[in-house]
């Protein structure tokens, strides 16, 4: 039986926050992460919203991508993702195992949480905050 790890998101540096979940998921655990919407990117807003923006404007005709999901959990998803070597059998695997959530559902609200992120005193910005702007 695998092991259960579930996550909670607010607070949480993006990049910190991913690169351990790929890592956790690579040993063959499944993780649940709740809060996504709560995760934070450090900086500045003007400039990571012009990156997100230039990310999603990176595509030629309309009908092709790449296109940029504007939802918190799958940005967060996406930058697990870019952590874990997708492109073989064992990253596909453990990115299977990986659950990301907006807001605590009903089945995680009693289960021990691991908290993965403090409050930051510099510049920062929510990812749920990103996702209204793109």
């Amino acid at each position: 039986m695998t092991e259960k790890i579930v996550i909670d998101g607010e607070n949480a540096t993006l990049g910190r926050l991913a690169s351990y979940v790929a890592k956790q998921a690579l040993q063959g655990k499944e993780v649940s992460i709740v809060n996504s919407e709560k995760t934070i990117i450090t900086g500045k807003m003007k400039f990571i919203k012009a990156d997100y923006l230039q990310r999603s404007s990176r595509h030629g005709s309309s009908q092709k991508g790449p296109i940029i999901d504007k939802t918190p959990y799958r940005l967060l998803k996406r930058a697990i993702r870019g952590m874990l070597p997708i492109r073989e059998g064992r990253g596909q695997a453990a990115f299977k195992r990986i659950k990301c959530y907006n807001g605590v559902p009903a089945e995680f609200e009693k289960s021990a949480k691991v908290k993965a992120g403090k409050v930051k005193g510099h510049i920062y910005v929510k990812l749920g905050d990103i996702s209204k702007l793109i």
